[in-house]
């Protein structure tokens, strides 16, 4: 994920946290547990009511393989064909992140 990805999870984890401390402080845990961050990444990823709750989506996905030659800036049909394997070595991404918060959208890839 980059940096601003990243700081998207922060404020919808912050946000999280501040509902617990605040809301929940005392009661019966939301969910029956708080969640650590990894957790509550895991859990927005998998998790669709609990992801629209929070207002974080998070969606990964595998690139195709147009999408992997479109990366590697292989358009020329004057070079020799790059290989899957040579894409790999030069750390073409294999999949796509997108982050949804507060109608704010980020794609990376990695």
């Amino acid at each position: 994920m980059n940096n601003e990805q990243q700081q998207i999870i922060d404020e919808a984890y912050n946000s999280y946290l501040t509902y617990i401390h605040d809301v929940v402080q005392g009661e019966n845990q939301i969910y029956g547990d708080w969640y650590g961050k990894e957790e509550f990444i895991n859990k927005c990823k998998t998790d669709p009511e609990f992801s629209e709750k929070w207002g974080l989506k998070i969606e990964e996905r595998e690139l195709s393989m147009e999408e992997r030659r479109k990366l590697a800036n292989y358009d020329s049909v004057f070079v020799s064909p790059m290989t899957v394997e040579s894409w790999d070595r030069n750390n073409v991404p294999t999949r796509a992140i997108t982050i949804t918060y507060n109608g704010k959208k980020i794609e990376s890839y990695e």
